[in-house]
C-alpha cells in the first residue's frame, strides 16, 4: 500500500503543474483576445469605394486572363481581337487612376 501512495504522489507531482500550465496558457490566450479587441479598428470603407475596388480588381484579372491567351493566340485575328480587348481594358484602368 505504502508502495502504491509513493507512485501516486510522484505521479501526481508531475501532473499538477502540467495542468496549471494549461490554465495559464489559456489565461494568455484570454489576455491576447482582449488585447485584439482593444486595438483600434480600421474606418470601414465606404460602399462606394468596395465597389470601385471590386471593379478595378475585376478588369485586372480581365486583363491577366486575355494576357495569357494573347501569348497561346497563334491565329492573327484571335490575336488582333486580343489585343483590342486588353487596349480597351487599359483604357478602363487609366480611369481608376485618374481618381486616386
Amino acid at each position: 500500500m505504502q508502495v502504491f501512495l509513493a507512485v501516486a504522489s510522484r505521479i501526481r507531482a508531475k501532473i499538477s503543474p502540467m495542468a496549471r500550465g494549461w490554465e495559464s496558457k489559456s489565461v494568455e490566450q484570454q489576455q491576447e483576445e482582449m488585447a485584439e479587441q482593444r486595438k483600434p479598428r480600421p474606418a470601414p470603407i465606404p460602399q462606394a469605394d468596395q465597389e470601385r475596388n471590386r471593379k478595378r480588381d475585376g478588369l485586372l484579372l480581365s486583363r491577366e486572363h486575355l494576357s495569357q491567351q494573347l501569348e497561346a493566340a497563334t491565329n492573327p485575328r484571335h490575336r488582333q481581337m486580343l489585343e483590342q480587348s486588353i487596349a480597351e481594358l487599359d483604357r478602363q484602368l487609366s480611369s481608376f487612376k485618374q481618381f486616386k
